[in-house]
Order: structure tokens, then sequence, then C-alpha cells
């Protein structure tokens, strides 16, 4: 009988070992014995807590956007500046945090967004991580842009930040995350500008 208090530890282990197999050979060749050798426990073990190597990078993922999503409200909290760019600064910068743009994570999620397109599971937990996105960028916009100029600049911004993401994932050297970021910031600035000429206009 496991030990009490084991499940969550036993999952973040499996979940490491995933991740870890992903960095050096690729979602294709990562299979459950592999995983399983390099977390150190048995074909079995993965089966009992995740079913099957989908069920695996599900709850792999699942760990991912919970990553980004932490990283997000502890940048937003922290915030002395309640305005809508400093809020949409903060998740600018999540979407580039550390855990998002390690070589592991990086592969990770690429492998996720090709197996979501053949696997209805993922693809529902994608469209879940990418109107999260969309939805937290469109309030903050909502708060200064017409709501239909809001939702225009939300789909812009978050097409912004996958590409510049996915361009430095597959750039094969190190990511600039502050050049990325910065590019970023400039379309929001752009944005808001909007905002600021319709006032003096008017």
């Amino acid at each position: 009988m496991p030990k009490v208090g084991m499940q969550p530890i036993r999952r973040s282990q499996l979940i490491a070992a995933t991740l870890e197999a992903v960095d050096q050979v690729g979602m294709g060749d990562a299979s459950i014995a592999y995983i399983a050798r390099l977390a150190g426990v048995s074909n079995g073990i993965i089966s009992h807590y995740f079913k099957d190597k989908n069920g695996l990078l599900d709850a792999t993922m699942r760990h991912l956007m919970q990553a980004l999503s932490t990283a997000s409200r502890a940048r937003r909290a922290a915030l002395k500046d309640d305005s809508p760019r400093a809020h949409l600064r903060a998740i600018i910068d999540s979407n580039f945090d550390a855990s998002q743009v390690s070589g592991p994570a990086m592969k990770t999620w690429l492998a996720f967004w090709a197996s979501s397109m053949h696997q209805p599971s993922l693809r529902r937990l994608q469209r879940v991580n990418d109107h999260r996105l969309d939805s937290n960028l469109c309030c903050q916009f909502r708060r200064v842009l017409p709501v239909q100029q809001a939702r225009a600049a939300s789909r812009g911004l978050a097409a912004l930040i996958d590409g510049l993401w996915l361009r430095g994932a597959l750039s094969g050297g190190d990511f600039d995350t502050e050049q990325a970021i910065q590019i970023a910031y400039d379309y929001l600035d752009q944005q808001l500008a909007k905002k600021q000429l319709e006032h003096h206009a008017a």
C-alpha cells in the first residue's frame, strides 16, 4: 500500500521525468518505458497514475499552465500601479517566465500543440489555455478601449506573444526573451495610444 501523501510526490516526479524525456528525445520517442526509467519507477506506476502517455502529457501540460498562471498572478499581485498597461505588461512578462522558456518546457509545449490537433482531450485543454490568455488581455484592454477595439487588441497581442514565443522556441539558440518582451510592449503601447489619439481628436 502506498504511503499517505505519496501520490502528489509521485505525480510530480513523473511529470518532471516527462519534461526531461521530451527534452532529451522528443515526444515521439519518449515512451512510457523511457519516462519510467528516468523516474526510477515501473511502467505500471505511470499506468496507475495517468492511464497512458496522453494522460501523462495532459498532466504535464496542466503543470506548465499552472506555472504560467502562478507567475502571472504573482507579478500582478506585486504591482504598485493598477493601470491596464501595468497589468498587461505583467501578463506579457509571465508568458516569457523562466518556467515557460526552459528547453524542456518549450519542447513539451511544441509537442502538446502538435498532439492537440489529433487528441480531443488535449485540444480542449489548448482551447482553455487560449481562452484564458485572451480573456485576461481583453479584460484589461476593455478598461480603456471600446469593446470591439479591446477584442481586436487582445487577439493581436495574444497572437504576437505566441508568435514571439514560437520563434524563440524554434531558433535553435538562446532565446532573447528581453527582445521578445520589448516587441510585445511596443505593440501594447501602440494599442493604448489609440485611445489617447481618440481623446485628443474629440
